[in-house]
């Protein structure tokens, strides 16, 4: 199982499943670069985890959106946090030449072509939260991936901000 796999099932950051991994909490290997997790030494960690303390509900606000990166915007009677970060919520991770092109992708932990980075990035222009109706919104970009569909996609967004405000 990869971090981001791992992360959304513990309901914690992948920051802290890969601090897990380096101390030993989980049972994982690193292979080309990235933690390869044990999935029974996870569960038997989240069950430590579940006797420490009860589940959080997580409640979409102001407060949490912006504690978890999100710029805040009050403007002619609308208040938003838009998520410029979304991206890393949803898992996707590039690295970049100098240039600005993609050099390296991968989304959910899984190697992709560059040229499918960038169309997952495309397909999702903006992602914000609205705190008149208390929730996310997006607006979709005109690219479509082969990896993941814009409905996925904005799938793994959300998991991996509720997963980002469960962790707080």
């Amino acid at each position: 199982m990869n971090t981001t796999a791992a992360a959304a099932q513990a309901n914690v950051t992948v920051d802290t499943i890969r601090t897990w991994c380096r101390y030993g909490a989980v049972s994982a290997v690193k292979q080309a670069g990235r933690w390869v997790i044990d999935s029974a030494s996870l569960a038997a960690r989240i069950a430590i985890g579940a006797l420490k303390r009860p589940a959080r509900t997580v409640e979409f606000t102001v407060d949490t959106m912006t504690a978890i990166g999100g710029n805040r915007w009050q403007k002619n009677g609308h208040d938003r946090v838009y998520i410029n970060n979304w991206a890393h919520f949803a898992g996707i991770e590039t690295s970049r030449y100098n240039t600005g092109n993609i050099s390296s992708a991968s989304y959910q932990g899984e190697r992709i072509p560059n040229s499918q980075a960038g169309k997952l990035l495309g397909s999702i222009d903006k992602v914000w939260y609205d705190a008149a109706d208390g929730k996310l919104h997006c607006r979709f970009g005109w690219s479509e991936s082969r990896v993941a569909d814009r409905d996925e996609l904005w799938e793994a967004v959300v998991d991996g901000i509720r997963s980002a405000i469960a962790a707080l």
